[in-house]
């Protein structure tokens, strides 16, 4: 059996446990992933704190955004991916109802995305849950184009530097500010 983490109550770390999990069939629109790598990040640490802006509504409760691995079983419906394939997760599901943390996710199938293989199962988990967060801003909202100029704070974060490349794809100066010389 699978191992996946669980949480039975709110609080730090210390409220996860590892736990057996028979193998799911994925339903219709889904795809199984046996994961190779997943990431952690806040959303994650303050859904399991209880502050986040959707909570478990039963116990108990998985969670986890980002992973990345092998799809081993396709729900009915899907198209555009064949058992095999590498795989990451985009988070655009709920934890309430998917959670990747554990050795068997499954996943929305459009909450997965082929990553390069020049990339290492680690660099695939970790590449969406930045990338959107800084694109919506800039791109979305923004709208930086050529010429424009861009500030960007904490850009030594994951999210920073993601946004520095935005900008700089869309023709725009990166103004990059961080509050440590010790990640220049």
């Amino acid at each position: 059996m699978p191992k996946i983490v669980r949480f039975y109550e709110f609080g730090s770390a210390e409220v996860l446990r590892l736990e057996d999990e028979p193998l799911r069939e994925p339903d219709t629109g889904e795809v199984r992933l046996k994961v190779e790598a997943i990431g952690l990040n806040r959303a994650e640490i303050g859904f399991r704190a209880g502050r986040y802006l959707e909570l478990p509504e039963t116990f108990p409760s998985t969670l986890g955004y980002e992973a990345s691995g092998v799809i081993d079983a396709i729900g009915a419906g899907v198209t555009g991916f064949h058992v095999g394939d590498r795989v990451s997760t985009i988070p655009a599901f709920s934890m309430k109802q998917y959670g990747v943390y554990g050795e068997s996710a499954i996943v929305p199938a459009v909450a997965a995305a082929a990553y390069p293989d020049s990339l290492s199962a680690n660099e695939g988990t970790a590449i969406w849950m930045s990338y959107i967060t800084a694109y919506g801003p800039l791109v979305e909202y923004g709208q930086v184009k050529a010429g424009d100029f861009v500030l960007i704070t904490a850009a030594s974060s994951s999210v920073g530097y993601s946004a520095i490349q935005i900008a700089k794809a869309a023709g725009a100066v990166a103004i990059a500010t961080t509050r440590s010389t010790a990640k220049k």
